[in-house]
């Protein structure tokens, strides 16, 4: 068994299929299908199941999981510790984010971290879903709530706030409630439940039990630009909102507040690049942070 062979084995158990794999190592689909048959037969057992949606770990796959990833680990740090120190930050670095973070914050400072680094290529992936680290979706992932599971670092970002916004053109025309069950008879705008990340971001009924979105978005800056068009009354993060003189904030009700967590993989902990980017994200957070307040 060579440490080739569990490269496209860890391909292939993160894409969870063999076409995704195959792309992701920029092989032929057929070279991949093999040399992973040529491992199940080198170990004597099945390590995935094929499935027409693709492949699922076996039990025994999964046992080899945990080992390929410790020796990826581990690969990671000697790499880390014979690198000459003295060599610039390079390499790339994909950061998952959700999109009200990622675009309104993050996209429009981290050419600065590209400047200071010009060997260094940054991937910004700012959609409104979830990233798995372990699967290698993302290098550093910009989370909502910090995880309890797997080998990760997390540290805590800023707290930020979510409040009740409508556009003028909207409060002039429909007024504003001054209470929440005067919220009943104005249209609201939403998220899509069931398409929300986290339990955290399902905060709908915390302002109105049983919000009942006439639009509902699954976007945080959707949800802004529908609100700004005056399809009705949403909740908006704030540090967002505030940059857009056509919203005012509804004091209906009293804005909460969620955390944004930077999460990265514990084995990529002593990589310079990771570092660069994880240290720059901060300390750009830590500068603007009264933004969020």
């Amino acid at each position: 068994m060579n440490w080739d062979d569990l490269r496209i084995f860890l391909a292939v158990a993160r894409a969870g299929q063999i076409l995704g794999a195959a792309r992701r190592l920029e092989l032929n689909h057929a070279t991949v299908s093999r040399r992973t048959t040529a491992l199940e037969v080198a170990l004597g057992t099945k390590l995935f199941r094929r499935l027409t949606t693709g492949t699922e770990l076996t039990l025994e796959g999964e046992r080899l999981l945990e080992v390929a990833e410790r020796m990826e680990a581990d690969l990671i740090v000697a790499r880390a510790d014979i690198a000459d120190e003295g060599e610039a930050v390079s390499g790339t670095v994909r950061i998952g984010a959700p999109d009200g973070f990622g675009v309104a914050f993050l996209a429009s400072r981290l050419g600065g971290l590209t400047a200071l680094h010009p060997q260094l290529a940054i991937q910004l992936v700012p959609v409104p879903r979830s990233f798995s680290l372990s699967r290698r979706e993302a290098d550093i992932a910009i989370t909502v709530e910090r995880p309890t599971e797997g080998r990760l670092v997390a540290v805590k970002l800023v707290d930020y706030t979510l409040g009740l916004y409508a556009s003028r053109a909207y409060a002039q025309r429909h007024g504003l409630p001054t209470g929440k069950e005067g919220l009943r008879g104005h249209r609201l705008v939403g998220y899509v439940p069931d398409l929300a990340i986290s339990s955290s971001l399902d905060y709908a009924d915390e302002f109105l039990p049983g919000w009942a979105a006439c639009f509902s978005v699954s976007s945080a800056l959707g949800q802004v630009e529908a609100v700004r068009s005056g399809a009705g009354i949403g909740i908006l993060h704030a540090f967002i909102a505030r940059a857009h003189d056509d919203l005012v904030p509804v004091e209906a009700v009293a804005p909460i507040r969620r955390a944004y967590w930077l999460v990265y993989h514990e084995s990529m902990r002593p990589l310079r690049h990771i570092q660069a980017v994880a240290g720059f994200v901060q300390g750009a957070v830590e500068k603007e942070r009264a933004l969020f307040g």
